[in-house]
């Protein structure tokens, strides 16, 4: 009778692990299959295109926080980081593009993925260093990359050299064989991540760590450094996500990015990454972020809910999504 029931307790393990893997793609699944009856032209292959490109900068901040908070720690910066990074890459392109024209783009995209990586490392190592809560730490720098932004913005806008906006345009408007550039750039980040998470001593450090770190430190895992190179990540994804959105508005402004935090905690949370740690689902993090985006573009096809009430349809399923992870132990 014992083994027995020993038995059928192990043969449910793996399946509720699986059903707990599938369950981003199947609300996916749902989300799409309800768009497609509710309105004709969601599944046109132009829209279904829009809305996957649109994606890409959530789902890709969204891999970068996939490490930060399965290692039990949290980024409210990301969308005030956006922007600063942004701000800053625009005024670098402007400021050399006399000398070096179309070049001047690279310079820029190398600039912003080190302005976003010291970013998110100054995050960390006020979290690490100082000792001070995560939630506080990024709730003092969202202020700051907001307000540095408003400020070098002079409360308008910093707008991108007309002369560099044809060659830049392609990395947001362009595709490779059919398929758009912002896409294909979010499935190589997530490959990435996944393969650091999944695959490498670091990765399951960084769930270790979010899972039990007084255990972890004990085992002689470094608690601060992994914490640290988790949101040095973070700011990378930003600075990456941020080459991809410059061409698309050729514009930085003080509210580029505003409330992506939430859609990019939203988009993990639904993804199967639990906040307390621990566990963490890449590939579930880009269904969530396509969810998101499906949600938010079926809002504005529909005159069911007005689309003014994204930001709040967001908020209602993140708490959905963390009452869900209450009952997965």
């Amino acid at each position: 009778m014992t083994s027995a029931t020993t038995e059928m307790a192990i043969s449910k393990v793996p399946r509720r692990i699986r059903w707990a893997s599938l369950g981003p793609f199947i609300a996916l699944a749902v989300v799409l299959l309800v768009g497609t009856m509710l309105n004709s032209n969601f599944a046109t292959g132009t829209n279904i295109a829009n809305v996957v490109t649109r994606s890409a900068f959530i789902a890709i901040i969204a891999v970068g926080a996939t490490f930060v908070i399965s290692s039990r720690c949290l980024d409210l910066s990301v969308g005030s980081m956006m922007a600063f990074v942004t701000g800053i890459m625009i005024l670098t392109m402007n400021q050399l593009e006399p000398s070096m024209g179309a070049n001047a783009i690279i310079v820029g995209a190398v600039v912003g993925l080190l302005v976003g990586t010291a970013c998110g490392l100054l995050n960390g190592l006020i979290v690490t260093v100082g000792k001070i809560d995560p939630f506080i730490v990024t709730l003092g720098t969202m202020g700051i990359f907001r307000a540095l932004i408003t400020w070098m913005s002079d409360g308008g806008s910093i707008p991108m050299d007309r002369a560099l906006r044809e060659p830049y345009r392609p990395v947001y408007f362009g595709d490779l064989l059919g398929i758009p550039i912002p896409v294909v750039i979010t499935l190589l980040v997530a490959l990435v991540g996944a393969f650091i998470l999944y695959r490498t001593k670091y990765g399951r450090r960084c769930m270790a760590v979010g899972s039990n770190a007084d255990v972890a430190r004990f085992s002689g895992v470094s608690v601060a450094k992994v914490r640290t190179i988790a949101f040095g990540v973070q700011g990378l994804c930003v600075g990456i996500a941020a080459i991809c959105y410059i061409p698309r508005l050729g514009a930085a402004t003080p509210t580029t990015g505003q409330l992506w935090e939430l859609q990019v905690i939203t988009a993990v949370v639904i993804g199967g990454t639990l906040l307390r740690g621990g566990r963490a689902r890449i590939w579930g993090t880009i269904a969530g972020a396509l969810i998101l985006e499906v949600i938010a573009n079926l809002m504005v096809l529909s005159n069911m809910v007005s689309e003014y009430l994204v930001a709040a349809v967001q908020g209602v399923i993140i708490i959905l999504a963390m009452l869900a992870h209450r009952f997965i132990k």
